[in-house]
C-alpha cells in the first residue's frame, strides 16, 4: 500500500488551499462540514449494506469512498494523517484489549 493514503491526503490539501474549478474535492469544502459529514454518513451505511451483501468488489469500492470521505473530513478540521498513525500505533502497543463495562446497580 506504500504511500497511498499519504499521497491521497497531499491531493486532498492541494485542493483544499488551492480550490480547482470542477474538483469534486474543493466542492466538499466549499459546501462546509456538514456536507463533508453527510459524505461520511453516507459511505459508512453504504459500506455496510456492501459488506452485508458480500460482494467484494462493491464492499472494496464503498470502503475506498469511506475513506476518501474520512480523509476529507480530516484536512477541514486540520487532522493529520500521522496523526491517526500514531493513535493507531499508540493503540497497537496495549497488551490485551478489554474493555471495562461498568454495570448499574440495580438496588440504587
Amino acid at each position: 500500500m506504500d504511500n497511498t493514503f499519504q499521497t491521497l491526503y497531499n491531493v486532498i490539501l492541494e485542493r483544499k488551499n488551492s480550490p480547482q474549478e470542477g474538483s469534486y474535492t474543493c466542492y466538499l469544502f466549499e459546501k462546509g462540514l456538514d456536507k463533508i459529514l453527510k459524505k461520511v454518513g453516507e459511505e459508512s451505511a453504504e459500506t455496510i449494506i456492501a459488506a452485508k451483501n458480500g460482494v467484494e468488489s462493491e464492499t472494496v469500492g464503498e470502503i475506498s469512498d469511506l475513506i476518501y470521505h474520512l480523509l476529507v473530513m480530516m484536512a477541514d478540521q486540520n487532522i493529520s494523517l500521522s496523526a491517526v498513525e500514531d493513535e493507531l500505533a499508540r493503540r497497537s502497543q496495549k497488551i490485551g484489549n478489554l474493555k471495562q463495562f461498568h454495570t448499574a446497580n440495580k438496588d440504587s
